[in-house]
């Protein structure tokens, strides 16, 4: 998608960010109820990314969720910084997320990190920061499900406190407006919830209709922290390390399909829909401008009734998709060892 060679635009086509729903983080930030994902797998072109990012902004999305493993941050920076030049969009409209990955996690890494990101999405400040995995566990790109790191780790929560109070710095230095996590657990947070001194405004984590983390969702709730969910139509392009014949498929939910049948819509727009009214932020991925377009304003069209909901609430199949297992550090570990399932932190 060559968008450096045209204009930005305002297209009709697409939905004013002025009506459109936010959720109140704790801090006062307002994060828009439905982010655009920006992790291709290996099937989508840095170069395709950054054009749908481009024409997602002409079509009214102001919420991007990115990642410094992801590769493709400078490709996005020059969309963002053509659109910003434009003067029809400003900096203020936009929530851009970015995420500080494993082998970073030293202070001095985090900060780093952080920087770079700014500079490859030629931006001043992060609307939101996140430490992409609580393990500082490199694995490299592309690498297959039996992949493991000579150096890999457990959870080790002074270690973790160390790269958290890195974070906390970048709030303090103006880099960053708000901090959070991703790919936690209960016990993980209650020891972050402890120690720290800013306490996360967002948490990232795997939520969709088969996938449905009820107590984990309330607990974070109960702790004022918004939750964003990720693959939220069950992520059918996920990378094949992370599939496995167990796995279900949400979309194939004849629960789901009764509802898309009664709305006339894609059973994907159901599991939005579900995700929104629920009381989480979606963060869909598509290049496909009829998709990413369907994904924005799916959430605006009729919502799905109290019975449909309730409905869905049954289907939860516990279908975790994106296991983990490339950051196992030990030899005979399954993925549950890094998910503590027991409702106990996995010691090394």
């Amino acid at each position: 998608m060559d968008f450096e060679s045209r204009e930005f635009t305002i297209d009709p086509d697409g939905v004013n960010p002025k009506t459109y729903p936010y959720k109140t983080l704790y801090t006062g930030s307002r994060m828009p109820a439905v982010g655009m994902g920006t992790f291709g797998s290996d099937h989508v072109s840095y170069e395709d990314i950054a054009g749908a990012v481009f024409n997602a902004m002409e079509l009214g999305y102001r919420h991007f969720d990115c990642a410094s493993v992801y590769g493709n941050e400078e490709h996005i920076g020059r969309a963002f910084a053509k659109a910003l030049a434009s003067g029809k969009i400003s900096r203020e409209e936009l929530f851009i997320t970015s995420k500080v990955w494993n082998d970073r996690h030293a202070p001095a890494e985090v900060i780093a990190s952080c920087e770079k990101s700014l500079k490859d999405l030629q931006l001043d400040y992060l609307d939101l920061y996140l430490v992409h995995w609580p393990f500082p566990n490199y694995h490299p790109p592309g690498c297959d499900v039996s992949s493991r790191s000579a150096d890999a780790r457990p959870y080790i929560h002074e270690n973790y406190m160390k790269t958290w109070k890195a974070m906390e710095e970048l709030v303090d230095r103006g880099l960053v407006r708000n901090i959070g996590v991703s790919n936690m657990t209960i016990p993980k947070m209650e020891l972050v919830l402890r120690d720290c001194r800013i306490k996360p405004a967002v948490i990232e984590m795997e939520l969709h209709p088969h996938f449905q983390q009820r107590e984990f969702f309330d607990y974070v709730v109960s702790k004022g922290i918004q939750p964003v969910g990720y693959s939220p139509i069950g992520s059918p392009n996920r990378p094949e390390r992370d599939r496995t014949a167990e796995d279900t498929v949400d979309m194939e939910d004849p629960v789901i399909k009764a509802c898309a049948d009664r709305l006339g819509i894609h059973p994907a727009s159901v599991c939005l829909k579900w995700a929104f009214q629920r009381g989480q932020i979606p963060i869909p991925f598509s290049v496909k401008k009829r998709n990413y377009l369907s994904n924005l304003k799916c959430i605006l069209d009729e919502p799905l009734s109290d019975k449909e909901m309730k409905a869905i609430a049954g289907i939860d199949r516990n279908c975790r998709l994106i296991k983990g297992d490339v950051f196992l550090w030990k030899e005979g570990q399954t993925w549950e060892a890094l998910w503590d399932v027991d409702g106990v932190i996995t010691p090394a």
